[in-house]
């Protein structure tokens, strides 16, 4: 099927919402277990859509979370654009794993991104985060199933409204 008609709008509302959910406020005891929304729905809709977001969208991503967190500026950036190129040059045999398998490189792939973001802090002489990064990767991977359940089903819901008008 082709996904010429599908509007963007939807999936880029998605990525910037989960940009917002990692900065609100969380009580302290929550706050170190806080998911990389924005890596987790960056890598679904790249894995899917690998046509319509990239690179760039990793990028673009990346630098918002940087403003909205107070970071080093293009610290998210690097570790998003990263992400998304392995997603990218992969997607076609991660979308055939099976769900196990699918929630263990997408830990992979978080835990890479805590990694680059550890490394930059250290470059820069910024205080490590110490485990609540760590802890983010594992939480990220938990949630990894019920938040690609929820876009399945935006996406199979745009194809459909792409089919309808197509």
């Amino acid at each position: 099927m082709s996904r010429r008609n599908v509007p963007r709008w939807p999936v880029w509302l998605t990525l910037i919402g989960a940009a917002a959910l990692m900065t609100l406020p969380l009580p302290d005891a929550l706050t170190a277990y806080r998911p990389a929304w924005a890596t987790l729905v960056l890598i679904y809709w790249i894995m899917m859509w690998p046509g319509r977001f990239g690179l760039g969208t990793g990028w673009a991503i990346g630098l918002l979370l940087d403003v909205l967190q107070g970071a080093t500026l293009g610290q998210h950036a690097l570790a998003l654009t990263v992400v998304a190129y392995i997603t990218l040059r992969f997607h076609l045999q991660i979308r055939i794993f099976p769900l196990w398998q699918l929630t263990a490189t997408v830990f992979a792939l978080l835990g890479l991104e805590a990694f680059i973001l550890f490394w930059i802090d250290g470059v820069a002489g910024n205080p490590p985060a110490g485990a609540a990064r760590w802890s983010q990767v594992v939480t990220g991977a938990v949630l990894w199933p019920f938040a690609m359940a929820i876009m399945d089903r935006l996406r199979e819901r745009l194809e459909r409204r792409d089919a309808r008008f197509a």
